[in-house]
């Protein structure tokens, strides 16, 4: 472009009064947010809510309860131990661990020196013994004839005496150790001086026996597993509602739906210093010797005084996934909402406590179950 052309534009320009448009800032601004809310799944809606009548949550007075965790142990005074007299070498095993045995069962033989030892006294009192009584039948007849004086005869009568005593004694010796008389033997027999369940064993083949063993004098333990202690952890704050002598409900993982029913037979006198609770002893019957040793278990104390809680129709709570659910009314025309509760225990005329999650005076659908159904259709 020449000079004069450009000439010619400018002055188009300044007639023309030529200028650049603004921008428009709205234009450019990012479109404005729109957030929609997620549906509440615990929300349902149906057509006709009249067909779903509702019941108000009821009270029902019932004692106050504490749960408290425990653990099944054997009852120490059914709890015999197992020991050999005689010390010696273990040569046979006849029960394990485990198992079952009855009064007078054999357990063991051991090899002892005090067998021999025993019986050797046994055969020393026996001659002693024999020796005295025909030196007192000699005595009494010389007295007879006049020979000897009532003093000697008195001495052969006293030694006639301590020879009897000596022969009992080493007789008693040999009972103990488990040995027959007439049937003498190289081992010791131990019977089981109880019937039971063997929950412990500290002998086997070839090892020591007997009260001067090292490690411990008891070669078995039996214990009467008909009757068992629950020992539980009760923290201090709770031991005023635990009394001795009420009763208390057992609860065991392994059989649900079963109540064992005990009695509080202690409450232990020294708290734990680290978690501060003390040690509660309920004594209960093991029928079926369903209870094992080791196993956990749930108690349930009930105090003095009662508390209201909440009580619906049975058919107003649904179990679903592991849990119980109610349905209640929620804001709008044929919303319900569901709710989760802690079931109780099944009361009269089909009523059914709740735990938690729900107030006494609320509203709950009396069929949870029907209305889940047409929610599900």
């Amino acid at each position: 472009m020449n000079f004069a052309g450009a000439l010619v534009c400018l002055a188009l320009c300044a007639a023309t009064g030529c200028k650049s448009s603004p921008s428009d800032a709205s234009s450019e601004a990012p479109p404005a947010v729109s957030v929609q809310p997620d549906a509440d799944p615990s929300l349902v809606q149906v057509k006709n809510p009249e067909a779903f009548p509702l019941a108000t949550v009821s009270s029902y007075q019932a004692p106050a309860t504490l749960n408290v965790t425990g653990t099944v142990t054997p009852d120490i005074s059914r709890t015999i131990p197992v020991i050999s007299i005689a010390s010696g070498r273990v040569v046979a095993i006849h029960a394990r661990m485990g198992d079952t045995v009855k009064k007078g069962q054999l357990l063991m033989e051991v090899q002892s020196n005090d067998v021999a030892t025993a019986f050797s006294v046994y055969l020393k009192a026996v001659n002693d013994e024999r020796l005295a009584k025909v030196q007192f039948d000699r005595a009494v007849l010389l007295h007879d004839k006049g020979a000897i004086p009532t003093s000697q005869l008195e001495i052969a009568q006293n030694a006639e005496d301590d020879a009897k005593a000596a022969v009992t004694a080493a007789e008693q010796q040999l009972k103990v150790l488990g040995v027959d008389k007439d049937h003498p033997a190289d081992t010791v027999k131990v019977d089981s001086p109880a019937s039971g369940v063997i929950i412990q064993q500290n002998v086997t083949d070839a090892a020591a026996a007997g009260v001067t063993y090292g490690g411990t004098s008891n070669a078995f333990t039996i214990a009467d597993l008909s009757h068992v202690w629950i020992v539980c952890d009760v923290y201090e704050s709770d031991l005023a509602t635990v009394h001795l002598g009420e009763k208390a409900d057992i609860h065991l993982t392994s059989y649900p739906g079963k109540t064992f029913t005990g009695t509080i037979g202690d409450i232990g006198a020294v708290l734990d210093p680290t978690i501060r609770t003390a040690k509660v002893r309920i004594q209960v019957d093991n029928p079926g010797m369903l209870m094992r040793v080791g196993m956990f278990a749930t108690a349930t104390f009930y105090g003095k005084a009662t508390q209201s809680h909440p009580a619906v129709p049975a058919t107003a709570i649904l179990h679903l996934h592991d849990r119980d659910w109610v349905y209640v009314p929620a804001t709008g025309s044929g919303n319900f909402r569901r709710v989760a509760v802690e079931g109780g225990d099944m009361l009269p005329n089909g009523m059914q406590q709740i735990k938690s999650g729900i107030d006494i005076g609320q509203q709950v659908v009396s069929n949870a179950l029907t209305l889940q159904n047409t929610v599900d259709q």
